[in-house]
């Protein structure tokens, strides 16, 4: 066989190519006995390589699966999943505040809210029987409190941003309530 003369390999075989540190790596030849693949018809890949193209490489070459390896699965493991989506500091409370815009539901617990009405009540009850509510008057107190502290907060947010500040502190809300005043909300 002269130097030109490449000796032909039978599928399986492997040949040596020259790896970029000087030692040989033996490389296989695939069953359908072509190579595949972007270097298919060159004798050897080159050595350094560059990336081309896009795509995102936070899996370090795992191709997408997990070892699993030895590992055994012990009680309080956390479940294995997709991890959480991020969002930028803000998407979500601008979503909720939309969320909160739009519906006409009302905010607080209808039972907890209910009980702390029957509680206030208490001392106002007469001497020989007991306050019966009815659910609709409750509903009409909620309504009215929850429009009150809504009504609050949208002075408060806009005493806050007086202040040139977007958190709203307890100090925003005194003065909201020192300028509405005995009727409106100071008491």
């Amino acid at each position: 066989m002269s130097q030109k003369q490449k000796k032909r390999l039978s599928i399986g075989e492997k040949r040596t190519v020259p790896g970029s540190a000087g030692k040989k790596k033996a490389q296989a030849i695939p069953a359908s006995g072509k190579k595949r693949g972007r270097y298919a018809d060159a004798e050897t890949e080159p050595a350094t390589m560059k990336h081309k193209g896009g795509g995102d490489h936070r899996n370090n070459g795992s191709g997408g699966r997990a070892s699993l390896g030895n590992s055994r699965v012990e009680p309080g493991d956390p479940l294995p999943g997709r991890t959480k989506r991020r969002y930028k500091p803000g998407t979500l409370a601008l979503r909720e505040i939309r969320r909160y815009q739009n519906s006409t539901d009302l905010l607080m617990l209808k039972l907890p809210f209910s009980r702390l009405v029957r509680e206030i009540a208490v001392p106002m009850r007469p001497e020989d029987g007991d306050f019966r509510w009815q659910s609709q008057a409750i509903m009409a107190l909620q309504e009215a409190a929850e429009a009150f502290l809504i009504h609050l907060f949208e002075d408060t947010n806009l005493c806050a941003i007086h202040a040139k500040r977007v958190t709203i502190m307890q100090k925003d809300i005194q003065l909201a309530r020192r300028i509405r005043g005995a009727w409106g909300g100071l008491g």
